[in-house]
């Protein structure tokens, strides 16, 4: 075993070999007895490993760079990212251990206090969680994972608007972004897939269109097919782009929630009303119309039947015979009383 010191550090190393696999790493500090110690615990940290099967103590940040690495494919990676560096100023350093319910309410309160809403609160809290967990279940580096307590959110209603709103709205837009939301309301399909929609993703002849894996939110494709209108849509767009589907004056559409989208809302009288609620819409007509909602869920791609189910209470056909059954019965309690 030996100490040392970098042309690139102050500080000391250590380096040594043990069972045959080489150890070398900083001792963060440029004094030589702190270093000794530092090198000691090092040591009596593997032999407890090897031994008594301890696990090595991990810190917050080690377990960041695998979360990060691992999650790449998450289509939420974006938002974890920001989450995550909120989180640095609480946990930077802080060995996983450590990290117990206690301390979860600390982080909690401190978001809570910034004056967010408690689903935010809950946003950064489901990042702690999942990485935790992936600590824990896959990774094997801490035993448990702390209870991380929730908070409540009120449940918000699904916004749509009715056949005759969507065309009053697509009547009043400008052609390009009524072609887009007509495409929207005829497939379901979120904003970035329509506006990104490509002719190699579109099949006219067999009135298909399809959403790579790698495009979807659940990761996984989607198959769209294509009623008469979205397919008369699509036969307007042709020549006018080499690659995209849905292009304004030439170049392609990354915007759609532009001041024009919010000034025609106001003038057709759609109150609180956002471009992602145009597959609510298409979703609540389908339901309405009697789409199963297994069907339902693999036409718009969502993950779990949870997912669809916030738009289950927009139909009631499957309770109406139940309804007609005890019209029936008090008919037929009242046909035996006069007799």
């Amino acid at each position: 075993m030996s100490l040392y010191k970098r042309k690139d550090s102050t500080c000391w190393w250590v380096r040594f070999t043990h069972k045959g696999k080489r150890v070398q790493e900083s001792t963060g500090t440029n004094d030589r007895q702190k270093a000794q110690e530092y090198e000691a615990k090092l040591v009596n940290s593997l032999w407890e490993q090897e031994r008594l099967g301890i696990k090595p103590k991990r810190q917050w940040n080690d377990a960041v760079v695998r979360y990060v690495d691992e999650t790449q494919h998450k289509a939420s990676q974006v938002s974890d990212l920001y989450h995550l560096r909120w989180l640095d100023k609480y946990l930077n350093g802080v060995e996983l251990q450590v990290i117990n319910r206690d301390f979860l309410e600390k982080i909690l309160k401190a978001k809570q206090a910034e004056g967010v809403a408690n689903s935010t609160v809950n946003r950064v809290l489901e990042v702690v969680r999942g990485l935790l967990r992936k600590a824990c279940n896959e990774w094997e580096w801490i035993d448990r994972v702390p209870a991380v307590r929730m908070l409540p959110e009120p449940k918000k209603r699904v916004r749509w608007i009715t056949r005759n709103e969507a065309d009053r709205l697509v009547e009043a837009l400008p052609s390009h972004l009524a072609d887009i939301v007509r495409f929207s309301l005829e497939t379901g399909l979120r904003r970035s897939n329509v506006t990104g929609l490509q002719w190699s993703q579109v099949d006219l002849v067999r009135r298909m269109a399809w959403i790579h894996p790698d495009q979807a939110k659940a990761r996984k494709a989607i198959p769209v097919p294509l009623s008469t209108v979205a397919v008369l849509t699509l036969r307007k767009q042709i020549g006018k782009h080499q690659t995209h589907v849905f292009t304004y004056k030439g170049n392609t559409i990354t915007q759609v929630n532009t001041k024009t989208w919010r000034k025609v809302l106001k003038e057709v009288g759609i109150e609180s009303f956002r471009w992602h609620d145009l597959r609510h819409t298409w979703a609540s007509w389908h339901i309405q119309e009697g789409t199963p909602q297994h069907i339902l869920q693999e036409l718009g791609g969502w993950s779990s039947p949870e997912m669809v189910q916030k738009y289950a209470h927009l139909s009631s056909a499957h309770l109406m015979e139940w309804v007609d059954r005890k019209i029936a019965v008090v008919q037929n309690v009242a046909e035996v009383v006069r007799l």
